[in-house]
C-alpha cells in the first residue's frame, strides 16, 4: 500500500519503537495521530514531527481503556477524514520480581496493555479501516513470542498471544480489504526496561538492574531497523498474517 496521503495512527508513540515508527510513516507521507499515555512525550513525538514538515495530533489514551481506544480512533477520523493505518504499540515490561513472585494485580497490567489493549484496538479500527477502504494493521509483538523467556514469562505470552491473534486474522483480506502483520524484535534500546525498574521497590529493582546491565552488553536492535520493518509491512501487498523477526543481524518475515 502506498504510504503517501494516508492516515495512520500509531499507540505508545511518545518514545522508543513507537515514536521510531510513527516519524517514519510521517517522513513518508502519511498524516499521522501520535498516541500514548504520557501526554507530554506524546506531544513532544507530535511536535517533532511537525516540525519536520509532516501532519501530526496527538491524543492521550490509555489502551486498557475501551472507551479511551475509542476516542483515539475518532481523533483520527475527525482530524485527518479517514484511517488506513494503524500500528497497535504500546506495552510494557511487569515490574516486580520473575513470576509467580510478581503480584497478580502486575502481571494482569501487562496482559491488559500489551494484548487486551491490542484486541480492542484492532476490534475498533477495522470498521473505520474498512470504511476508508482497507488498510494495514501492524502489531507489535516481540522476539520473547518466538521462543522461551524465562526472565518475563507473562511479557512473552502477552506476545505470543499477539503473535497467534495476527496469524489468526489473515481472512481479513479478503472479507475486508485489512492485511495484519507485526514485527517480533528482538533486544532495543528502548524505555521499556526503565519503567518497569521505575515502579520496582528498592529490594525488587536490584535482581532487575543486574539483569538490564547483562543484556546492555548483547546486539541490540536500532529503533531505524524497527521502524523501516513497520513500513515495509504496510507496503509490501503480498505480506499478510506474517511476523517480521528482527534482530542485530538480519530480518526476516515467518
Amino acid at each position: 500500500m502506498e504510504i503517501e496521503g494516508k492516515v495512520a495512527l500509531v499507540s505508545g508513540a511518545g518514545s522508543g519503537i513507537g515514536r521510531a515508527s510513527v516519524q517514519a510513516l510521517a517522513a513518508a507521507g502519511a498524516k499521522v495521530i501520535v498516541s500514548d499515555v504520557d501526554e507530554r512525550a506524546g506531544e513532544e513525538t507530535a511536535e517533532l514531527i511537525r516540525s519536520a514538515g509532516a501532519e501530526a495530533s496527538f491524543v492521550r489514551a490509555d489502551v486498557t481503556e475501551e472507551s479511551d481506544i475509542e476516542q483515539m480512533l475518532a481523533v483520527a477520523q475527525s482530524t485527518f477524514g479517514g484511517l488506513h493505518i494503524v500500528h497497535n504499540n504500546a506495552g510494557i515490561l511487569a515490574a516486580g520480581p520473575r513470576f509467580p513472585r510478581t503480584p497478580p494485580e502486575r502481571f494482569m497490567r501487562v496482559i491488559d496493555v500489551n494484548l487486551r489493549g491490542v484486541l480492542l484496538a484492532t476490534y475498533h479500527a477495522i470498521p473505520l479501516i474498512e470504511r476508508s477502504g482497507g488498510g494495514v494493521i501492524v502489531q507489535t509483538a516481540s522476539s520473547a513470542a518466538l521462543t522461551p523467556h524465562p526472565m518475563h514469562p507473562i511479557y512473552a505470552a502477552s506476545k505470543a498471544g499477539v503473535l497467534n491473534f495476527t496469524r489468526s486474522l489473515t481472512h481479513l483480506e479478503e472479507e475486508s480489504n485489512i492485511r495484519v502483520n507485526c514485527i517480533c524484535p528482538a533486544l532495543v534500546r528502548a524505555n521499556l526496561t526503565s519503567h518497569a525498574a521505575g515502579l520496582m521497590s528498592d529490594a525488587e529493582r536490584e535482581p532487575f538492574v543486574r539483569y538490564r546491565e547483562r543484556i546492555s552488553e548483547l546486539p541490540h536492535v536500532t529503533l531505524d531497523a524497527v521502524a523501516e520493518a513497520v513500513l515495509t509491512l504496510v507496503r509490501d501487498d503480498s505480506l499478510n498474517g506474517k511476523a517480521c523477526h528482527i534482530t542485530a543481524e538480519s530480518v526476516e518475515m515467518l
